[in-house]
Parts: structure tokens; C-alpha cells; sequence
């Protein structure tokens, strides 16, 4: 059945990530893209610090190449490295650095303030993380915590807009999962449209196209007024030339009568 297929290269999809994650923790890996051409298949990796994906003379990359051209059956693979343009509002990279940092002996609860305020720091619109289980350090019971600040989605459509990542840390306490979301500064939500701003701003643009109209217009009358001018001239030039001749032909027969 075709749907095999589709789930055996999403399974594939997904081993591959999970194996880039741990192989590029340090260089901050997001996600990947694969994109097949006639010719190779190219991986585009998304990550924070591109030197280190590379490695040094790319070693990195080389060793990748093989790595997955062997054990994930892609044929001819091409790996491109993309830097994070926000790796400072990235909810994966902040999620997994909180969990390593956690995991090597920090409090949690210093680690949530810090990471919130530099989060809002950032511009982001809101944030909204929960912690739970061995909170209280070994013996304590399991127990959950939330921290939130700014606006955030919770239901609905609109959550498609929310970057968020869950991850879990292992310290010696006991396993800490963490829930990381994030509203970017430039996503717009439906709702936080103001009615009146766009009412106003059509009307703007209505009286700049009505001001438009009646410039052209008023230059329609403008070049219709001087051709009527410039026919008024035309014939007036005529009438002169007429009247002239006339006074002339008048002077010469009022000379011949003299003579004769």
C-alpha cells in the first residue's frame, strides 16, 4: 500500500532528526529540510552557529554526508547549513539550552527567570513556560510550574502561529520536562486587528484616488481650454488676413480712380 511508503520515509524523516539533533546540539540544530532534484538531494540544515555544523576544513559535513547517505539509504546527499536569523526567539534552541543547563546542576527556577527576561528582551509579544516534575530536588514530590508573561494563544487556529518546543532534562533529582512558547514581535494576529485604522486608512485611499480623478480631469479641461484658444486665435488670424486684403484691394481702386 502507498501509505507505507509515506510512513516508512517520515520515520526516516524523523530518525534523521533526532540524530542531527545530538550530533549539532552545540551548533544550536533546529530543523531540516529535504529537497529531492533529478541529479542529488538536498538537506538543508537550520541551524545557530554554522561554524560549528561546518567543523573545521568541513569535517563535519563529510562525516554527515556518509553517515547518511549509509545508514538513512538518501542517495547522492548535498548538506547546506542555514544560520537563524532569531535563534534569540528560536523555542527549540532556548528549550534544549535550558535543559542542558539544568542538567548541569543550575537551579531551575534561575534558569525560567533568566531565560523569560531575555526572551522579552528580544521584543517577543509573550512567552509562556511550564515546568513540572522533580522540582523540589530528591524526596520532594512531582509538581507543576507556569510562568507567563504577555500575550499568548492558547486554542484555535491562531496557535499555528506560536513557535513552541517541549523537551526533557535529566538531573540527578529526577526528569524535569519543559513546554517553551513563543509569539514572534512581527506575527499579526486576526483579532489584534484594529476596525477603525482600516476603515480610516480605506478612506485615505479613496479621497487619494478621488483627488487623483479630479486632477486628471481638471487637466482635460485645462488642454480643452486652450485648444478652444487656440482656435479662437486661428480664426482671428483668418478675419486679419481677410480684412487686410480687403483694405487693400480697397487703397489700390481708390488709387486708380485718382489717376483716371
Amino acid at each position: 500500500m502507498i501509505e507505507r511508503t509515506f510512513i516508512k520515509k517520515n520515520y526516516n524523516k524523523m530518525e534523521l532528526e533526532n540524530y542531527l539533533s545530538k550530533k549539532l546540539d552545540r551548533a544550536g540544530f533546529n530543523a531540516l529540510d529535504i529537497i529531492k532534484t533529478p541529479l542529488v538531494t538536498r538537506i538543508v540544515l537550520h541551524v545557530a552557529k554554522p561554524g560549528m555544523a561546518i567543523g573545521k576544513n568541513g569535517s563535519t559535513i563529510k562525516e554527515l554526508t556518509e553517515v547518511i547517505s549509509k545508514k538513512y539509504n538518501i542517495d547522492n546527499p548535498q548538506i547546506e547549513i542555514q544560520e537563524l536569523k532569531d535563534a534569540n526567539l528560536n523555542a527549540r534552541i532556548i528549550a534544549e539550552k535550558m535543559a542542558s543547563m539544568i542538567q548541569g546542576g543550575f537551579s531551575w527556577r534561575s534558569v525560567a527567570y533568566r531565560v523569560i527576561k531575555d526572551i522579552m528582551s528580544a521584543n517577543a509579544q509573550g512567552v509562556e513556560l511550564v515546568v513540572k516534575g522533580k522540582l523540589s530536588g530528591k524526596g520532594g514530590r512531582k509538581r507543576k510550574q507556569r510562568i507567563a508573561i504577555g500575550y499568548m494563544k492558547k486554542i484555535g487556529y491562531q496557535t499555528k502561529f506560536v513557535d513552541t518546543a517541549k523537551v526533557a532534562a535529566y538531573p540527578k533529582a529526577g526528569a524535569i520536562g519543559i513546554k517553551l512558547s513563543i509569539i514572534h514581535p512581527n506575527v499579526i494576529f486576526p483579532d489584534k486587528i484594529n476596525v477603525n485604522e482600516v476603515v480610516k486608512n480605506a478612506k485615505a485611499l479613496k479621497l487619494q484616488e478621488q483627488e487623483q480623478k479630479n486632477d486628471t480631469v481638471i487637466k482635460e479641461e485645462k488642454k480643452e481650454d486652450v485648444e478652444e484658444v487656440k482656435e479662437v486665435l486661428k480664426s482671428t488670424e483668418e478675419k486679419k488676413e481677410v480684412v487686410s486684403e480687403e483694405v487693400k484691394d480697397n487703397n489700390l481702386e481708390s488709387v486708380e480712380e485718382k489717376k483716371e
